[in-house]
């Protein structure tokens, strides 16, 4: 009680002059730390005469921060505008130094040591460090926490007294923290302007020999969001830090929405209708290369933001930690990844519209002769002879599989629906494109040996066949004597429909009343084949079948889908692509196996029995 009395007279003028209209202001806050430190230094001598285990100096350290504390929160609270934020940070930072200063000379604990190093760690690539790297690393960390063990033993050597260990840190600071909005969003306004700078500078294009074929943006962006939560960790790790987190968040996605708005579109408007091009997307070589660069950017956003979350977390004070999450960030760059990798598929598809075009326009119909592959057939190897050995050595192993995928179940279906807008297809006309079509399914096999990628050939090469042998078999049916047509088309295109027959008689030349006597038949064929699984009462009307989402087609045999070996391998395949990646390829083929469900025996079921 006495030492508290007389802590409490040392403090009255303090209290006077601080409470005073010129130095109860925020800019002053400097000089009230002065005061306190030349009191102490002047009255040193004086306070021998009490006993030590009374910690005089201790005791009046302590009321003069909550003296302080609560003038500084009448200050902050009682201002009419905003306050000015290099006065508020000025302040903030010299409170925070004076409270180290205290823990330092009474202790009451240490500051971690480690938010630099685990800041640092934010975006560095993990195959570039090595073992001596690592183990360096936590030599260092090892050395750093005996050393803070040593200076604590020291410490508290002469504080074994009650109440010695008061802990100083955030004593005055943590009333500045409602304050710090204008820090925040100070903060916000200077990375969206550097976004905007990065982005209006970057050449979209990599230095010959990177690495990683990343973006310049995308690696400074992370370089000066690691600037900003270095400033604002050494502040504060409360609120405002987990405010300074969600901008984090807002600062990705928009740089997600840039590289996303970057991608070549397809074409709008009048003229593009008129021309054909409604929709497609034109992509040049360099374009190609830019999709790339994208995607391998979006893949270091996600890689990076994730490890940007596990940082904050780490230092974040704890009732903040299970709040911080990346994953809406990581689904905007794996959404970014799919859409480029969906946009590389489309450019090469427009590519290949003018040999679709001169495909349709051979005279199939006139032949004479089998002869050598067709010109389109060498264009359409010109295009990707061109393209692949780039997208190969740009795109890491699991998109370029991707791509190929895409690819597949793309080239086959066009290919098929091509040969129907043909003209008049004669035996010979089918043997010279039968001829073609397994020239391009050579071809269109060798993509992943163009691309010096093919550790995932042998899915695609089977996806791929299977895809190109519905144009085979359609040239097969097309080559059937016409006595013979039908029950060829069921047997090898059992998924067929009445108008895609009467297609196939006409591009065999077949004349209208020729074909109907052929195609009465194929339809009582087709009538005693499939008979509905339950009759509508007499009387009674049948209710329309809803549309589903996805046509599947019937599959003869179904152990040619045996592409992907197991459910495990689609869940995998599916799931290293993220969140964003499910296409229309992969829903197909879960569309399918959902229907393979109800088959009672074959390849299929076993999936679902295991």
């Amino acid at each position: 009680e006495l030492v508290n009395n007389f802590c409490s007279r040392e403090l009255t003028s303090y209290e006077q002059i601080f409470e005073g209209a010129e130095l109860a202001k925020l800019d002053k806050t400097e000089r009230r730390y002065a005061w306190i430190k030349r009191r102490m230094r002047t009255n040193e001598e004086i306070w021998q005469i009490f006993p030590t285990s009374w910690l005089v100096p201790y005791r009046l350290c302590i009321q003069f921060c909550k003296k302080t504390r609560k003038q500084l929160e009448g200050i902050l609270d009682n201002m009419k505008e905003k306050p000015d934020v290099a006065t508020l940070l000025m302040a903030l930072q010299r409170t925070l130094e004076f409270e180290d200063e205290l823990a330092e000379k009474f202790g009451g604990g240490t500051q971690s040591r480690e938010i630099g190093n685990e800041i640092e760690e934010i975006g560095r690539q993990s195959n570039s460090q090595s073992a001596s790297d690592i183990r360096k690393k936590y030599e260092k960390k090892l050395a750093a926490h005996q050393v803070s063990e040593n200076e604590e033993k020291d410490e508290n050597k002469d504080l074994s007294a009650p109440g010695a260990g008061f802990n100083f840190h955030g004593i005055i600071s943590s009333c500045f923290e409602p304050h710090l909005t204008v820090y925040t969003e100070l903060e916000e306004k200077t990375l969206m302007e550097n976004l905007e700078k990065l982005v209006q500078e970057e050449t979209w294009d990599v230095e010959e020999g990177s690495q990683n074929n990343v973006l310049s943006s995308s690696m400074q962006l992370f370089l000066i969001i690691k600037r900003s939560l270095k400033r604002c960790s050494a502040l504060t790790k409360s609120q405002t830090l987990y405010n300074l987190f969600k901008v984090f968040q807002r600062v990705l996605k928009a740089y997600a929405t840039r590289l996303f708005a970057k991608l070549p579109k397809g074409g709008t408007g009048i003229v593009a209708a008129a021309t054909g091009m409604d929709g497609q997307i034109k992509t040049s070589d360099r374009d190609q290369r830019v999709i790339c660069y994208i995607v391998n950017s979006a893949e270091y956003c996600h890689k990076t933001s994730g490890e940007l979350a596990e940082s904050v977390a780490k230092i974040i004070d704890t009732q903040y930690a299970d709040q911080v999450d990346m994953s809406e960030v990581q689904d905007e760059f794996s959404a970014v990844i799919t859409k480029s990798l969906v946009t590389l598929v489309q450019g090469l598809e427009t590519k290949f519209d003018a040999e679709m075009a001169a495909m349709t326009r051979v005279p199939w119909g006139t032949l004479e002769s089998v002869g050598d592959q067709s010109g389109y057939v060498n264009g359409i190897n010109m295009i990707l002879s061109s393209s692949i050995p780039a997208l190969g050595s740009l795109l890491s192993p699991i998109y370029f599989q991707f791509f190929l995928d895409k690819l597949a179940s793309s080239v086959g279906p066009r290919f098929y629906m091509n040969i129907f807008k043909c003209k008049q297809i004669s035996e010979t006309g089918a043997q010279q494109m039968l001829l073609d079509t397994q020239a391009v399914k050579t071809i269109l096999l060798e993509i992943p040996s163009l691309g010096r990628q093919t550790s995932g050939a042998a899915g695609y090469s089977k996806f791929l066949s299977r895809e190109m042998s519905k144009a085979e078999a359609l040239l097969k049916v097309i080559l059937s004597p016409v006595d013979s047509v039908a029950d060829t088309y069921r047997a090898l295109l059992p998924e067929g429909t009445p108008m895609e027959f009467q297609r196939i008689l006409e591009l065999k030349g077949l004349k209208k009343s020729d074909q109907q006597s052929i195609l009465d038949d194929f339809n009582k064929g087709s009538s005693t084949i499939s008979q509905p699984s339950g009759a509508a009462a007499p009387g009674s009307q049948a209710m329309p079948q809803a549309p589903s989402a996805t046509t599947v087609p019937a599959m003869s045999n179904p152990a040619s889908a045996g592409f992907i070996a197991s459910r495990e391998d689609v869940l995998t395949r599916a799931a290293a692509l993220g969140r964003g990646a499910a296409t229309t390829g992969f829903k197909r083929f879960l569309a399918l196996t959902e229907a393979a469900k109800d088959r009672k025996d074959g390849p299929f079921r076993k999936l679902f029995n295991a």
